[in-house]
């Protein structure tokens, strides 16, 4: 039953969320403050979910400037956890379909998220520079997961290195995001589905990287991260543990 009531309230949330925020998003469309804003709002959802979400920045993170941010990707429902943490003029790179999608993918494009040609091999290969475009022309910051897809319970995948080349290219810095494990641990009969942490680590600077050299970059990052989740997951058994 209280799964029942879930999904009614998220679906109708949803839908509300993104026709008003289409509407609003047409008085400055493709503003990339708005991804960020309405980022927030689907976050807030984690509560629907019996999510106690915490979220933790380092103090020079407004300083940050333009940068690549690099989470890991969970599943569903990183898009009411890890979407807190999304900083303003921070957009996200996702498929041409996208768009199709009623609703949702209208306020997808009207936030200024970057929509590229997946399936074409052609023109994904042309990713990179379009990325590396659009952090120098739109002064913006961009949101990746080098994982590539959704790890479901599978821990931190190997990385792709497009986000990697794209940081060297554009000459910013790559801010590493880690979210606590979520996969098997979520009951939507449950009405207390625990705690996650949402951290954000110190920029690491790509100056001191080559094309050459990125894979030992993506496996910098790879490194720290996948430490930094075992730390976190280790915080969140304990935090979890104590209120039983």
């Amino acid at each position: 039953m209280l799964l029942i009531l879930r999904a009614i309230f998220v679906v109708i949330y949803c839908i509300l969320v993104c026709i008003f925020g289409s509407i609003y998003c047409l008085f400055s469309p493709r503003n990339p403050r708005h991804v960020a804003t309405f980022g927030h709002l689907f976050g807030r959802l984690s509560t629907v979910f019996g999510l106690q979400v915490e979220v933790r920045k380092p103090a020079g993170a407004s300083a940050n400037g333009t940068c690549i941010y690099i989470a890991n990707h969970q599943n569903n429902y990183d898009m009411v956890t890890v979407s807190n943490i999304v900083q303003p003029r921070t957009v996200t790179v996702g498929k041409k379909s996208l768009a199709w999608i009623p609703f949702f993918g209208q306020l997808y494009w009207l936030t200024g998220n970057l929509l590229i040609d997946r399936d074409n091999r052609a023109k994904a290969h042309g990713t990179i520079a379009q990325v590396v475009e659009a952090i120098k022309q739109r002064d913006i910051s961009i949101w990746m997961f080098p994982e590539g897809t959704r790890s479901r319970g599978r821990g931190l995948l190997p990385f792709k290195t497009g986000a990697f080349h794209a940081a060297i290219a554009a000459g910013v810095q790559i801010v590493p995001i880690c979210v606590s494990t979520t996969s098997g641990k979520i009951n939507l009969n449950r009405w207390n589905n625990g705690h996650v942490i949402v951290e954000m680590l110190e920029p690491i600077d790509t100056r001191a990287y080559n094309k050459e050299q990125v894979r030992e970059l993506a496996a910098r990052c790879h490194e720290l991260m996948k430490a930094k989740i075992e730390l976190l997951d280790e915080e969140v058994a304990q935090l979890d543990a104590a209120k039983k």
